[in-house]
């Protein structure tokens, strides 16, 4: 499905199978010289197809196009590597291409799921049943490679991309990733959010390591947002929409409420990650966490260890090593 947004802007629906999110946003603006595509869809046949006809019905070269990508999740990133041409720019973060040019391993994602109590059991399923490990870009995406054979731009806050008679900076909002960047145009006063804000579902909030605070991020970048003038949103996923200060404000009370329903979990006595995620409330139709998906579960996990990780660095839980399990009290 395609639909015009502005003079020479579309989105374009591309399917994700099997995927709760149903589908990404891709957005594609048409100019003489060269194209621009945001965000491109899983790396599977699907998404392929999709991303095909629909230029083909736009009538958009793809030897005359570049890409944007938000960040660096499968959804958005993982179809770029099949479309880019050997005159494509990539424009693309530095913090999320260092987290790809590191690499993406899933033996260390699944030690710190399990030290936060996942059990063994489910873990190895993961590499199978989750999408970030099903759908990655074909060989990885390997930064090093893709720098020899085609244009990559890194891009920062403050820098511009000029496209048809569109001028966007580059706002950059870490949060669902440490380098997740957004597009502000404003003069026409559009936003490209990716997943730092979307109409009706909750960004993902992670922390699938110990080494940063993903949730006071994504706090401070929706307050860096909020004073921006907008007047359309144009989200990664769902329908575009334009009350985004009141969706800020929508977000903010989201995450606050998960913060004290976990801090009422902790008041009857210590627990790991997994098993606080047991207990909370999710927005998925299953009628009990034991019927969760495993993907779900470890979606659910990383996100209580994110807002476990902001309560902590507050002083107001600790947590500590209990025969090889991190473990998390009230202070």
């Amino acid at each position: 499905m395609i639909e015009e947004i502005l003079t020479n802007l579309y989105k374009m629906e591309i399917p994700l199978p099997q995927s709760p999110l149903k589908s990404l946003n891709s957005y594609v603006i048409k100019a003489l010289d060269r194209n621009l595509i945001i965000d491109t869809g899983m790396n599977r046949e699907e998404c392929l197809k999709a991303m095909m006809s629909g230029l083909m019905e736009l009538a958009v070269d793809i030897r005359k196009t570049d890409f944007y990508i938000t960040h660096l999740h499968p959804d958005h990133l993982g179809l770029v590597s099949s479309l880019a041409t050997d005159s494509s720019t990539i424009h693309f973060n530095q913090p999320d291409a260092d987290r790809i040019k590191a690499g993406i391993f899933l033996d260390d994602l699944i030690g710190f799921v399990r030290l936060n109590g996942f059990p063994e059991d489910e873990l190895q399923t993961i590499s199978y049943t989750h999408p970030v490990f099903k759908y990655r870009p074909k060989e990885n995406l390997d930064f090093h490679v893709l720098k020899e054979n085609l244009d990559f731009h890194v891009l920062k806050e403050g820098d511009t991309i000029s496209i048809s008679d569109y001028i966007f900076n580059c706002v950059e909002t870490p949060g669902h990733t440490k380098g997740h960047m957004c597009l502000y145009e404003p003069n026409k006063k559009i936003f490209v959010a990716g997943d730092h804000i979307l109409s009706d579902i909750t960004p993902n909030i992670l922390l699938m390591s110990d080494e940063w605070d993903p949730l006071k991020a994504y706090l401070e970048s929706l307050d860096k947002v909020y004073g921006l003038d907008i007047e359309l949103v144009l989200p990664g996923h769902r329908g575009t929409f334009t009350n985004w200060r009141e969706r800020i404000q929508e977000l903010k009370h989201h995450h606050q409420e998960r913060l004290d329903e976990i801090i009422s979990i902790l008041g009857k006595g210590m627990k790991s990650a997994f098993q606080i995620a047991s207990q909370m409330s999710w927005d998925i139709l299953y009628d009990s966490w034991d019927l969760f998906p495993v993907p779900q579960k470890w979606f659910a996990t990383g996100e209580t260890i994110a807002h476990l990780k902001y309560l902590e660095e507050k002083g107001i839980i600790k947590k500590e090593m209990i025969e090889q399990r991190i473990i998390y009290a009230l202070n």
